[in-house]
């Protein structure tokens, strides 16, 4: 079972204020690729919550609506135990391209969480490259994947 996001659906996007510089230069590179995003924020540099724009981010894409997510904070690791809350979300953060690839084979992986402290923008645009053009593998790692989810 190979599966790759549909890129007709618009791409969700969120940050905090850690995120925000790289999140407005994501969106860009994405239109440049004639892509739909939806920005659920923040809109600044100043501090704020991350799960006030993680959680908006995990339920648009978990109900379908978006293509996939993005989300980014100084670690990642914030906005992806937020987002993996959600019961439909397998967030992974990913610090290298390999990362990037192995999650969306593997765990067929819905958001991609970056680390804007931890990697330069042509590393993050990469990684997101990657991981939208990645089948999920399925067979062996779709028993796994659907053991996930808490019953």
């Amino acid at each position: 079972m190979e599966t790759i996001f549909d890129l007709t659906k618009p791409i969700a996007i969120g940050c905090d204020h850690a995120g925000f510089e790289y999140k407005e230069d994501i969106k860009e590179w994405l239109a440049g690729k004639k892509l739909q995003v939806k920005d659920f924020g923040t809109t600044s540099p100043d501090s704020v919550d991350y799960p006030d724009f993680a959680h908006p981010t995990a339920l648009f894409v978990e109900t379908g609506e978006a293509a996939f997510g993005i989300l980014l904070c100084g670690s990642a690791n914030g906005v992806a135990m937020t987002a993996n809350k959600h019961q439909h979300i397998r967030a992974a953060i990913c610090w290298e391209n390999d990362v990037a690839a192995i999650v969306r084979k593997h765990n067929n992986a819905n958001i991609i969480c970056l680390p804007a402290r931890f990697v330069a923008l042509p590393l993050a645009l990469e990684m997101i490259e990657t991981f939208m053009n990645t089948a999920f593998e399925g067979g062996r790692h779709e028993r796994r994947v659907d053991k996930m989810p808490c019953m």
